[in-house]
This record gives structure tokens, C-alpha cells and sequence, in this order.
């Protein structure tokens, strides 16, 4: 037994949960399951899971669910029970409450109605992934999950091709490879990413390298688990017309010649009539 019970104020008391491996979990964020009123998260079952693995009792307590569906009217609740003096506990179903998760409503909540907001911190899969990924960690900008459909995933990418830091994302594996591919023609074909699965699981697996190598590596591979995408920032680097021509050379490999101007002029930046003039060129050789 690890936990102990404490005296816990009146107030919301986020928990930082595992992302996978039960023990990843915090001696204090134990603490806090073990001693809070009222019990809340995204996934009661997961919650009420990881609460038997630790041995930790409900003494009576029920796990209040709070999800999309659900979250106004049960967080309206929880604050209310906050101000009659009880603390509440709130855990995401994995990795730190409010990062892509439903919670951040209720600690808006929480913190409109004056109450304390304290958080028991853990892991996080963007932080991580980027600490496996490779990739420069001086800056970087999580993007959460991008759209589903192809239009709005490719200008939201557009959106952020200039972030001077590394891209940070959540992915399901059932579009990983077409956002890769997509992420390959907006950001460009040579720009360095990683895909991290299933981190601190018995299947983690990080595949590092170019965006295209990455889009072809999963054309076509069935993919489980969680998925953490990172793509490293735009380089400022001179690039030399025997860049763009290895870049459009590429590129005819699997688009058409309209296609691939497009692709090459948006990745360098370039006017499409100087990029078209050089693609061009190259066919005539």
C-alpha cells in the first residue's frame, strides 16, 4: 500500500494518471485518489481500473463520469459540491487532465466560482514523445488532434508550416497515413518527423525520418494504439535551385506535374511561375 490518506482542501484537485505503464504514477497523485470526496474522470472504468491496481478504495465513493456529452451539467455539479466544502479529484483517462481532454471546462468552471484548483502533476504523452522523438526540444507547439477530413487537415497544416518550433500532434491510427502524406506535401517531403506508439507500453515503438519516408513506411500498414506525431520546425536554410530540382524530381515520382509544382513551391515558399519554369525545364531534358 502506497498511498495514505490526507486531509484534502475544498476545491478541484486535478490527477496526472500513467499514459500506459501503471507505475508511472505518482506517490502524491495516489494520495489524492485515495483521499478526495468525490471522484471524477473522463473514463470511469480506467480511473476505477488503476484505482485496483494500486489497492486504492472507493470507501463508499462512486466515479462521476465527465465527458463531452455530459460535462456541463456534471461540472455545474461538481462545483457546486466544492462550495458546500468537498474536494473533488478529477482524472483524465490518460496523461495529464486538459490536454485533450474534457477537464478543462470544469476547471474554467471551478475557477469562475472562485474555488481552489490544485493539480497533482504526471505524465504526458506530447512531452514524452518529444523527448524520444529526436527532434529539437528548445521550442515546440502542440497541435492536439488535427481534423478528420482531408480539406480542413491540409489548411490547418498550412497554418502551421511557419511555427518556429517542433509540431506536436495526437493522431488516431486509422488516419495516421494520410495525415503523414498530407503533412508530407503541405510542410514538405524532406522536413524530419517521428511517429511514437504506444509510449511506456510493452509495443512502444518511435520510427524516425523524413516525412515522406514516414507517409510511404505507413501507406498501408494497419496500425494500432496511441499515436504522437512530431514534425520539426521550417528551416531558414539557402536553398539551392539543385535542391529544388531533387525536390521536383521526387515529386513527379508520385504527382502530376501540376501537382508537384504545387507541392514544391509551397514547401520552399516559392513563387509557383519560378518553380513551374524549372519543372519546366527538367521535363524537357
Amino acid at each position: 500500500m502506497n498511498f495514505r490518506k490526507v486531509p484534502l482542501a475544498a476545491g478541484l484537485h486535478f490527477v496526472g494518471v500513467p499514459i500506459g505503464t501503471a507505475r508511472d504514477i505518482t506517490l502524491r497523485a495516489l494520495d489524492v485518489l485515495a483521499s478526495a470526496d468525490i471522484l471524477a474522470a473522463e473514463d470511469t472504468r480506467t480511473l476505477r481500473h488503476l484505482m485496483d491496481i494500486h489497492a486504492i478504495p472507493l470507501a463508499g465513493r462512486t466515479v462521476i463520469a465527465l465527458h463531452d456529452h455530459s460535462k456541463r451539467g456534471v461540472s455545474d455539479r461538481l462545483v457546486a459540491a466544492m462550495a458546500e466544502g468537498k474536494s473533488v479529484a478529477y482524472a483524465a483517462e490518460a496523461g495529464m487532465p486538459l490536454i485533450a481532454d474534457p477537464g478543462f471546462e470544469l476547471g474554467r468552471a471551478a475557477i469562475a466560482a472562485d474555488q481552489p484548483v490544485t493539480c497533482a502533476p504526471g505524465p504526458s504523452a506530447a512531452l514524452t514523445a518529444l523527448v524520444l522523438a529526436g527532434l529539437p526540444t528548445d521550442a515546440f507547439f502542440f497541435a492536439g488532434f488535427l481534423p478528420s477530413a482531408k480539406a480542413a487537415r491540409r489548411t490547418a497544416l498550412e497554418g502551421l508550416r511557419e511555427v518556429p518550433g517542433t509540431l506536436v500532434f495526437y493522431e488516431s491510427p486509422k488516419r495516421l497515413a494520410a495525415m503523414l502524406e498530407d503533412a508530407a506535401d503541405v510542410l514538405g517531403l524532406a522536413r524530419a518527423a517521428a511517429v511514437a506508439r504506444e509510449i511506456t507500453k510493452k509495443f512502444e515503438e518511435i520510427r524516425r525520418g523524413s516525412l515522406q519516408e514516414l507517409a510511404a513506411g505507413f501507406a498501408g500498414e494497419t496500425v494500432r494504439g496511441e499515436i504522437v506525431v512530431l514534425i520539426d520546425r521550417a528551416r531558414s536554410e539557402k536553398i539551392t535551385e539543385l535542391d529544388i530540382e531533387a525536390d521536383l524530381e521526387t515529386a513527379f515520382a508520385a504527382h502530376s506535374m501540376r501537382d508537384a509544382v504545387d507541392l514544391v513551391a509551397k514547401a520552399h515558399n516559392l513563387p509557383r511561375r519560378q518553380v513551374y519554369q524549372m519543372a519546366l525545364a527538367l521535363r524537357k531534358e
